[in-house]
């Protein structure tokens, strides 16, 4: 191999690193994100549990069921995100 093109793998090495370093720390944000929404989403969920009879065919509940639903499909995006953090970090380490 010659100097030009030990170069440039080199930079591009420190390059896939540096990215990796920051899907790391992406990583680590989207679990803690998932944490707080898996929490709130368990709090509505006893909330709706919890709910007098005479209230669970209220709007209130309707509110609170809509909200649960929501974060659901949340947590489902952030486990894409971490599968794709997942991903790149197995591909900068092969």
């Amino acid at each position: 191999m010659n100097n030009a093109r030990r170069k440039s793998l080199t930079s591009l090495a420190e390059q896939i690193r540096t990215v990796s370093a920051s899907f790391l720390e992406l990583q680590g944000k989207l679990e803690d994100l998932k944490g707080e929404v898996e929490t709130l989403r368990d709090e509505e969920q006893e909330y709706i549990d919890n709910m007098p009879e005479s209230l669970q065919s209220s709007d209130k509940a309707q509110t609170a069921e809509a909200a649960v639903s929501s974060m659901e499909t949340s947590l489902e995006a952030l486990d894409e995100l971490i599968e794709i953090a997942n991903k790149f970090d197995e591909a900068a380490d092969a």
